[in-house]
C-alpha cells in the first residue's frame, strides 16, 4: 500500500501539469545582436583594424624611436647597394631582418613616407590579430571583450621604442601557437611556416612561441591532472637555460626585472603621467581576474593553460638576462625583459577572457583606453612638431653633410628623441651617429671607418649622449642643438671639443 502510494505520488509530482514552468530568458535587445552579427562577420573585423590602425595615420609622422633609424637605414642600403658609400657593406642574416626587408622593399617603389606607414600598419595587424587568435584560442572564445586591451599594448612601450623586428616576430608567434593550439597536423604545418617568418623577425621573439609550442603539446599529453608538474619541469628548463646562456655569453640581470612581470608597464610609454594608467589598468585586470573566479572557481582557473603561460612567461621575464652579448654581434642584445613583458600581457589577456567578461569591466577598459590613446595623441602631437622644426632647420644646410642631434629629454621613458635626425636626413644628409651599423646587429654594417656614419658604437652612443670628442677628420660637422630659451639651431662643431647635449622637456603639460 505505502509503495503504491509512493509510485502514485511520484508519478503526481513529475506531471506537467504541477511541474514549475521557467520563465523564458528575455531577448537581448536589437543593437546587442546586430552588434554580436558584426563581431562575426569580414565587416566587423575589417572595421575594427580600420580602428586599430588609426594612430599610424593621426599625425603627419609615426613617432616610434628607431623607426626612423630603420627607413634612414632603408636609404642607406639603397646607396650602398648602388656602390655610393664605401666602409659600409649590406650583409645577410637569419634574424632580425623581416620587418627591415618589408620596409625596404616599399621604400624602393613608395618612398619614405607611404612605405614606413604600411610597413608598420602590417606590423600592427599581424599583433593585434595574431593576439587576438592567441587569446581566442587558449580562452575557447572569441576575445572581442579584450580587443582594448591588446590594442593598447599593441600601441605600447615596445611599439614606441621602435623594436618592429620583435614586434613582428612576436605578433607571428601568436599566429603560430594559435595554430598549434590544437595541435592538428594540418594546422601545425602551416604553424611551422609562421615559426620560420617569425624567425626571420626577431630570434628571441620566435624562440618564446616555439617554447610554448612544446609546453602546450607536453601539457595536452600528461592531461591536467599532471599539469602543474609540466609547468615545474618547465620552469626548471627555464632555469637551465639561464645557467647555460649566464655561463656561455657575458649577460646583465637587474632586479628591476621583478616590476615587469604583469606586462601592465607597457601602458607607461612617455612620463610620468602614464604611471596613472599603469596602476588603472593593474586594478581594471584585478577585478576582471576576481570575476572571472567567481565564474569558474579557483580550480579551473589553476588548472587552464592560460594561467601556466601567465606564470612561464613572467618567470622568464623575471629570471632570463636583460642584457645578452652575442658573439659575432659588436653591441649587446638588451632591453629582453622589457621586450618580453608584452608577451605576459597578451597571456593575461587569455587569462581573464577565460570567463565571460561582463559590461562593466569592459567599460572600464575602455575608460582606461580611451586615456590612453589620448596622452599618446597629446605627446605625439608635441614629438612631431619638434621634428618639423628640426626638419626646416637641417634644409638650410647643403647637401650631403654629416650631421648630429644634441638635444635630449631625461624625462621620457622610450628613445623618442635620439634618432629623429636620423629620418630627417633622408635624401639630403647623413646622421653620424646613427647606431645600426656599428652594432651589426642589421642589415646595413660598417666595415671601415667611413665619412658618413660612426663605425664603432662607443662614439655613435657618444655622439648620441654628446660625450663625443670631434675629430679632425670628422669636419665638417654639424649639431641640430638648443640655445638657452630652447629653440633649435644649427653649430658648426669643432676639433678637439666635445659635441654636448642639451637637456630638455618636450613634453607639455596636460593640465
Amino acid at each position: 500500500m505505502s509503495a503504491r502510494r509512493v509510485r502514485r505520488v511520484s508519478k503526481i509530482s513529475s506531471s506537467p501539469s504541477f511541474a514549475p514552468t521557467p520563465s523564458a530568458p528575455a531577448p537581448p535587445p536589437e543593437w546587442v545582436a546586430k552588434l554580436a552579427a558584426l563581431r562575426q562577420s569580414p565587416l566587423g573585423y575589417a572595421l575594427a583594424s580600420l580602428l586599430v590602425l588609426l594612430p599610424c595615420y593621426w599625425q603627419a609622422r609615426i613617432e616610434a624611436g628607431d623607426l626612423s633609424s630603420h627607413v634612414y637605414n632603408s636609404w642607406l642600403a639603397q646607396l650602398v647597394d648602388a656602390g655610393k658609400l664605401s666602409g659600409l657593406v649590406l650583409a645577410h642574416q637569419p634574424t632580425n631582418i623581416l620587418f627591415n626587408q618589408i620596409l625596404s622593399g616599399l621604400f624602393r617603389t613608395l618612398g619614405p613616407d607611404l612605405a614606413q606607414r604600411i610597413a608598420v600598419s602590417m606590423a600592427v595587424l599581424v599583433f593585434v590579430w595574431g593576439a587576438f587568435a592567441f587569446v581566442s584560442a587558449a580562452s575557447g572564445r572569441r576575445a572581442w571583450s579584450l580587443l582594448p586591451c591588446i590594442a593598447m599594448l599593441a600601441y605600447g612601450w615596445v611599439f614606441h621604442m621602435g623594436f618592429f623586428d620583435f614586434y613582428l616576430g612576436l605578433g607571428l608567434s601568436f599566429w603560430g601557437l594559435a595554430l598549434a593550439w590544437d595541435m592538428r597536423p594540418r594546422r601545425m604545418a602551416v604553424a611551422l611556416a609562421v615559426f620560420v617568418l617569425a624567425l626571420l623577425a626577431h630570434a628571441l621573439a620566435c624562440a618564446w612561441g616555439l617554447a610554448f609550442v612544446a609546453f602546450l603539446w607536453a601539457a595536452k599529453r600528461m592531461g591536467e591532472a599532471r599539469l602543474w608538474q609540466v609547468t615545474g619541469v618547465a620552469l626548471l628548463a627555464l632555469i637551465a637555460s639561464v645557467i647555460a646562456v649566464d655561463s656561455a655569453w657575458r649577460t646583465h640581470w637587474s632586479s628591476d626585472q621583478l616590476k615587469l612581470i604583469t606586462g601592465a608597464d607597457q601602458v607607461r610609454v612617455f612620463d610620468d603621467k602614464y604611471d596613472a594608467l599603469f596602476l588603472a589598468l593593474l586594478v581594471v585586470w584585478g577585478l576582471m581576474l576576481a570575476d572571472a573566479i567567481r565564474q569558474r572557481g579557483g580550480r579551473q582557473i589553476l588548472l587552464g593553460l592560460p594561467l601556466q603561460f601567465c606564470v612561464l612567461s613572467a618567470a622568464g621575464v623575471f629570471l632570463l638576462p636583460g642584457g645578452i652579448s652575442i658573439p659575432g654581434y659588436r653591441h649587446n642584445l638588451v632591453y629582453i625583459a622589457e621586450r618580453m613583458s608584452l608577451a605576459v600581457a597578451v597571456c593575461l589577456c587569455a587569462l581573464l577572457a577565460s570567463a565571460k567578461v561582463r559590461a562593466w569591466p569592459q567599460l572600464c577598459m575602455a575608460a582606461v583606453g580611451a586615456v590612453f590613446f589620448g596622452f599618446l595623441f597629446h605627446d605625439e602631437s608635441a614629438l612631431n612638431a619638434f621634428e618639423g622644426r628640426m626638419q626646416r632647420m637641417v634644409m638650410r644646410l647643403p647637401a650631403g653633410q654629416r650631421i648630429v642631434s644634441g638635444a635630449n629629454d631625461p624625462s621620457l621613458r622610450v628613445n623618442a628623441m635620439a634618432h629623429m635626425i636620423d629620418r630627417v636626413c633622408i635624401g639630403r644628409c647623413y646622421s653620424y651617429a646613427n647606431y645600426e651599423p656599428s652594432t651589426w646587429q642589421f642589415r646595413v654594417r660598417a666595415v671601415a671607418p667611413n665619412p658618413y656614419v660612426a663605425s664603432v658604437y662607443a662614439d655613435s652612443f657618444a655622439m648620441q649622449t654628446g660625450r663625443y670628442i670631434v675629430k679632425p677628420e670628422d669636419l665638417p660637422l654639424y649639431e641640430v642643438t638648443l640655445d638657452d630659451q630652447g629653440n633649435q639651431i644649427l653649430v658648426s662643431l669643432q676639433a678637439g671639443a666635445p659635441n654636448g647635449s642639451k637637456l630638455c622637456k618636450i613634453l607639455p603639460d596636460i593640465l
